[in-house]
């Protein structure tokens, strides 16, 4: 007999279940050694509540109604939780707070795609403490978790949410058409970024520029502050870059055109690869207006890693062999 999940979710057996066990044991330790205090927060969230964010890319999975008729949904981050946390229970508390997590959150995904709708994510938010310490005490904290669960090939992609927004207002892109494109850059579809572009009346340069930016990617030699509609991006990188422990540094990769898919990030953004793995274990940002909208306007930092992506690319790694998302 065979008897039905929920698409994009599935069973996790003792053997899996005690090596991703290892795996949050050990992320847990580092994220308490920097101060990071755990929290948890409700599975289920008022939909009104999680509207302040710009969550159009990381839609709730699953709505029902309260007994009042008010719509919940299961939590598709834990970002936006913990800004309703800081409002509400630490409304006069001196910052920086600190907090970190290990929760499972939901997406509405399509399920042809094979993507799950549930992620068991860890993470920290730093909240108060402004670019570009804050960004930097965030990426050390990384590369510390990474290092301590033995992944060794990691790279961290490092960009900029306003860059490709500034470079389009400058160049005069119509707003109505800019989503889409940053659409396109965050899915890493330069084809459909190139298509798009052409239907756009602008001059020969200058959309050639808008599709060469974007894949610049590497060497801090990629941030030319020469480009003067990018020059306070490229500016805020090369500050962060420059605070970067050496062994921290290696790891980073710059990038151009790296857009996170979820809107309320403002500044500095990251991501995680792994050759071991064909998509990104994990990423963050600086989010510095979202807090604003809940009460208490905060400076902020984070990120989250995908606990399940960590488990392919280390098992990957240790095998000498890259690894499919299944």
């Amino acid at each position: 007999m065979i008897h039905p999940i929920p698409s994009g979710t599935r069973d996790v057996l003792p053997d899996e279940t005690r090596e991703v066990r290892a795996i949050t044991d050990a992320l847990r330790c580092v994220f308490e050694r920097h101060n990071y205090g755990e929290v948890y927060t409700p599975a289920l969230e008022y939909e009104s509540v999680l509207e302040r964010a710009d969550m159009a890319e990381a839609k709730p999975a699953y709505r029902v109604f309260d007994e009042s008729g008010a719509t919940l949904v299961l939590r598709s981050d834990m970002t936006v939780p913990i800004a309703r946390v800081v409002a509400t229970r630490y409304p006069t508390v001196d910052p920086p707070l600190r907090f970190c997590y290990l929760a499972h959150c939901y997406r509405g995904v399509r399920p042809q795609r094979g993507q799950p709708r549930e992620l068991l994510q860890a993470g920290i938010e730093l909240i108060g403490a402004p670019a570009p310490v804050g960004t930097v005490e965030a990426l050390n904290v990384l590369c510390s978790a990474l290092d301590e669960i033995g992944l060794a090939d990691y790279k961290i992609g490092l960009g900029d949410a306003s860059l490709y927004p500034s470079l389009m207002a400058s160049l005069g892109v119509p707003v109505e058409l800019r989503p889409q494109l940053l659409s396109a850059l965050a899915g890493r579809d330069f084809v459909s970024l190139e298509r798009d572009l052409r239907e756009i009346e602008l001059s020969t340069d200058d959309k050639e520029l808008l599709l060469a930016v974007p894949q610049r990617r590497g060497s801090p030699d990629v941030l030319d502050a020469s480009l003067g509609a990018v020059a306070d991006a490229t500016a805020n990188m090369r500050d962060v870059y420059e605070l970067l422990t050496p062994d921290v540094a290696g790891k980073v990769i710059f990038d151009l055109g790296l857009v996170r898919s979820i809107g309320y990030y403002t500044g500095a953004v990251f991501e995680v690869y792994d050759p071991a793995l064909g998509a990104p274990i994990g990423g963050g940002g600086r989010y510095d207006e979202l807090l604003g909208r809940f009460g208490r306007s905060l400076p902020a930092v984070g990120f989250a890693l995908g606990v399940d992506r960590l488990h392919i690319a280390l098992m990957g790694e240790e095998r000498g062999t890259g690894a499919r998302l299944p």
